[in-house]
């Protein structure tokens, strides 16, 4: 198994439904702006005001989300309904969080981190399910044990 200063030098992973982190903040707060858009120069849709207000909303929750430094993200949205799961380090802690949903709402709201640790994940890695959501489409356990270095 890593430890925490190997895990943190390696490389985001973003699964399934997100590629950024620009994508999980989308998510959570309600936004709902790809990277692609966020950073555009220009509209790139006949709606520019709406464009415009999103981006202001999308940069103020950039930087609100500044020290949340994500390390892997998964989230899956098959049969209509969403499950998500954040592992993240601010101030040299592990923290994760986790969201679902129905059909008829999304994750907004849901960013609710709970302190973790490795030997936590790795316990629920082997000895229980996580990461093994066949409903909405959220598996991520292999990924996350790679990740990890768990066996």
């Amino acid at each position: 198994m890593k430890n925490l200063e190997t895990i943190l030098k390696q490389e985001p992973v973003y699964l399934h439904n997100w590629q950024t982190k620009i994508d999980v903040i989308s998510d959570f707060d309600n936004i709902y702006m790809s990277d692609a858009e966020y950073k555009a120069e220009t509209a790139p849709y006949a709606n520019v005001k709406a464009w415009e207000e999103k981006k202001a909303r999308m940069k103020t929750a950039i930087e609100q989300w500044q020290p949340i430094n994500i390390l892997f993200a998964s989230y899956g949205t098959d049969n209509y309904s969403g499950d998500a799961f954040v592992l993240f380090e601010r101030e040299g802690k592990l923290f994760e969080v986790n969201g679902s949903h129905c059909s008829c709402y999304g994750l907004e709201g849901q960013f609710d981190a709970e302190e973790t640790t490795i030997e936590a994940l790795q316990h629920r890695l082997v000895e229980g399910k996580m990461g093994q959501d066949d409903y909405s489409g959220n598996e991520f356990a292999n990924e996350l044990k790679q990740f990890l270095g768990v066996a």
